[in-house]
């Protein structure tokens, strides 16, 4: 499996380039996600498919807007009518070069509000390398920046979340917390920034 970070941010291309620039099966390019040849697009939407803003739009006006109708469709017909956040969806695009789309939404709904302080980057990546790892016609994938768009992540923490994400499903290395502190405190470390409790 080869993954392309690719995004039009040169501080985004910084941020990943101190987590995963010595990782082989990671390939790290500035430039526009639409314009690459790979088995699948990521598309870092919202748990309802509207794929009418930021990266998503783009995406749509390479590969149609058929594709959000359909997302859309798949999306209801889910148990929870909804594809949340840390869950990912398959669909054939049609088109020659891009094959495939992987929608990983990285929000509920399009907003700003608490995207930064979340760990939805981490949790949106970790959905989109079992998607892609468990799809028997997927060798190369490009990836853009989670969260830092409408989300307005900070390019550093995004990098990080989607690199804590990329340790575990990746590497192997998954979680094994003894107390529910334990886990607090990896909270922690994936967004220093969570409010663990508001009081």
């Amino acid at each position: 499996m080869h993954y392309l970070f690719i995004d039009q941010n040169s501080q985004m291309i910084s941020a990943w380039n101190k987590y995963f620039s010595d990782v082989e099966n990671i390939t790290i390019l500035k430039g526009d996600i639409t314009t690459v040849h790979v088995d699948a697009i990521v598309s870092p939407a919202n748990s309802f498919g509207f794929m009418d803003g930021g990266v998503d739009n783009a995406i749509s006006l390479r590969l149609g807007w058929s594709l959000q109708f359909e997302l859309q469709k798949k999306i209801k017909e889910l148990p929870e009518g909804e594809l949340l956040v840390g869950k990912s969806l398959i669909l054939e695009t049609g088109d020659e070069f891009i094959p495939y789309l992987i929608s990983s939404p990285t929000m509920r709904v399009p907003m700003s509000f608490n995207i930064a302080t979340s760990v939805n980057a981490y949790l949106a990546m970790k959905s989109t390398l079992i998607a892609a790892r468990n799809h028997p016609k997927i060798e190369y994938v490009s990836i853009t920046g989670f969260c830092t768009g409408v989300g307005r992540m900070p390019f550093e923490m995004a990098a990080h979340q989607m690199y804590q994400a990329y340790k575990e499903i990746e590497l192997g290395n998954k979680m094994d917390f003894k107390t529910f502190g334990d886990a607090q405190k990896y909270q922690l470390e994936i967004n220093p920034n969570t409010m663990i409790f508001d009081f």
